[in-house]
């Protein structure tokens, strides 16, 4: 697999060495050994899955105790998927990356712990996996409002996002609770 470094510090894309043919694909998503030499060293405990219409958005998602590190991809359709670096003592503090995960370029996106996290569907529909380090604890989530004009997301919009009420009163990043 080849890893990129990205301009958040520990955010990492992933591409994945893929074998095809005329019968289709296979890739590793997961090998503990390879990802541990890649310094993705993390033990996972939570597998998620979300299905979405074109134009939803979900995020940005983080929790305040029991921050969760993400491995995320697309397995079908296509997102625009962000993180946002939310420690306080970081360089990158407030700052964004967003990157096209999709089924068709089997990219994934490592975001450790301390980043806030979302994605867009670009596609008519997608399906959207990832494994978690922490488990998910309602009590603890927040969410960063996805159209904060401080973090300068570009999102790939045609028009006004479909959200969750959660995301749509999500809060901008000079109120929001974050990490140290």
């Amino acid at each position: 697999m080849q890893v990129t470094t990205t301009a958040l510090p520990g955010v990492l894309l992933i591409e994945p060495r893929v074998f095809g043919d005329e019968r289709g694909f296979f890739f590793e998503s997961w090998n503990r050994r390879a990802f541990a030499d890649a310094g993705v060293d993390v033990d996972f405990v939570q597998d998620n899955h979300s299905r979405s219409a074109r134009g939803v958005l979900r995020g940005l998602h983080y929790q305040v105790e029991h921050a969760q590190g993400k491995l995320v991809r697309a397995t079908a359709g296509e997102v625009f998927d962000v993180a946002v670096d939310l420690r306080r003592s970081s360089p990158a503090f407030g700052r964004s990356i967003g990157v096209v995960l999709s089924a068709a370029n089997h990219r994934m996106l490592w975001i450790p712990p301390g980043f806030a996290h979302g994605f867009v569907v670009m596609s008519e529909s997608a399906e959207f996996l990832y494994k978690a380090t922490d488990y998910w604890y309602p009590q603890h989530e927040r969410t960063l409002l996805w159209s904060d004009p401080a973090l300068g997301i570009a999102w790939p919009l045609a028009g006004e996002p479909t959200l969750a009420a959660k995301d749509a009163a999500g809060r901008r990043l000079a109120d929001a609770d974050v990490y140290d």
